[in-house]
């Protein structure tokens, strides 16, 4: 039964969980559910790993938040690990992937002011994410989530995804544009993976017009697809990243990055949170991180990314409802040619938990900690729920 107490705002499946641990999930009653959903891409490390619970445990044990009006030495230390695996020069810490994001939003605008660009333009896609906050739902382009709450806010230009000559016409006609804000890959979108030079082109127009190239890896970053961040499969540097979601591993905290060009944009003043970066949630992420790049997860990922989609391509070449498979590390997707929401009470049903994104795409983050023997297993589940459609 529903809880009346809480509002109204998700679907949730006739399951709760217990405890967790690695890439599983027990509910009550002790059934096991193999984790492909990961709590949407965030706990990348798995459940209850045990050095980010020891640093959660230690720190709540100390001090667990104290505000950015004092120094905060965890803090400081997580923004030195990130500007090492990042290569970027600084960065603000917030609470999740939205923060992040309306960060990145403010910090083009004042970029932009201080151009002498008075009405400040950010470029975004068509079946775009980036957040539920009002600037960020505006820059998302997804109607459904849009719809009730206009007015929306101002200051972006929708172009459509993978089209360079779309963003070549509006650099000639509008002199407004400060930056771009996109996806390395799409998640919530249908899990689109740009051609591979769409966001190299991207990178040479940003360049060519003083543009900012910002890319919202809230998704794509902390090991997902191969590459601690999806900018480092390719030969350039963004000016703006930001992250959260695999970042504290289940604890909430996000980050906006900044390269040189923009580092020092910002002044005490221009932007803040109460909790953004706490004691807490800092220690989570430091070891988080930490344990991903020393642990070698991110080479995992791209080895058992490959592995998945190889393997549904063998099982699955055959099938005549399956359009497409696509995938970047362990961020895939199996697109259908009809609508499958059914597909995730179906698989839970089997033991899996998964996600169905953009109607028709089945969408698969499991933890980077997943192995050989547990990837076999969830391919076997999702292989028969596609086998099994009529």
């Amino acid at each position: 039964m529903p809880n009346n107490t809480l509002m109204n705002t998700y679907g949730r499946l006739p399951v709760e969980f217990a405890r967790g641990q690695g890439v599983w999930l027990y509910d009550e009653t002790g059934n096991a559910y193999l984790d492909a959903l990961s709590g949407i891409g965030v706990c990348a490390l798995g459940h209850a790993h045990p050095v980010v619970t020891q640093a959660i445990c230690e720190q709540a044990g100390k001090l667990v938040h104290t505000s950015n009006l004092y120094h905060i030495s965890t803090q400081e230390k997580l923004a030195d690990k990130l500007a090492e695996v990042s290569g970027m020069s600084n960065c603000f810490f917030a609470n999740s992937g939205a923060e992040a994001n309306e960060a990145a939003i403010k910090l083009a605008r004042l970029y932009g002011h201080k151009k002498g660009i008075e009405t400040p333009s950010i470029i975004v896609f068509e079946t775009a994410f980036h957040g539920r906050t009002m600037a960020t739902l505006t820059a998302s382009g997804n109607r459904k989530i849009q719809a009730g709450f206009e007015p929306l806010v101002s200051g972006f230009i929708r172009a459509p995804f993978d089209d360079v000559d779309a963003i070549k016409n509006i650099a000639r006609n509008n002199h407004n544009v400060v930056a771009i804000l996109v996806e390395p890959v799409q998640g919530e979108g249908g899990l689109h993976i740009p051609s591979s030079d769409f966001l190299d082109e991207l990178r040479a127009i940003c360049d060519k017009h003083d543009w900012l190239l910002m890319l919202d890896e809230v998704q794509t970053g902390n090991g997902r697809t191969g590459k601690y961040f999806a900018y480092q499969h390719y030969n350039w540097m963004p000016d703006v990243v930001t992250t959260a979601k695999g970042l504290g591993n289940g604890v909430p905290i996000g980050a906006c990055l900044a390269d040189s060009k923009v580092a020092d944009v910002f002044q005490p003043g221009n932007h803040g949170s109460t909790f953004g970066g706490n004691p807490l949630a800092c220690a989570a992420a430091l070891a988080t991180v930490t344990t991903i790049v020393d642990g070698g997860f991110v080479d995992n990922a791209a080895e058992m990314g490959s592995y998945l989609v190889q393997q549904f391509l063998q099982r699955l070449s055959d099938n005549e409802h399956v359009i497409e498979i696509r995938g970047m590390g362990l961020m895939i997707g199996i697109e259908l040619d009809q609508e499958c929401p059914q597909l995730v009470s179906q698989a839970l049903d089997k033991g899996a938990l998964i996600n169905v994104t953009a109607g028709s795409v089945i969408r698969l983050l499991p933890p980077l900690i997943i192995t050989q023997e547990e990837a076999d297993k969830l391919v076997d589940i999702v292989c028969e729920l596609i086998e099994a459609l009529a």
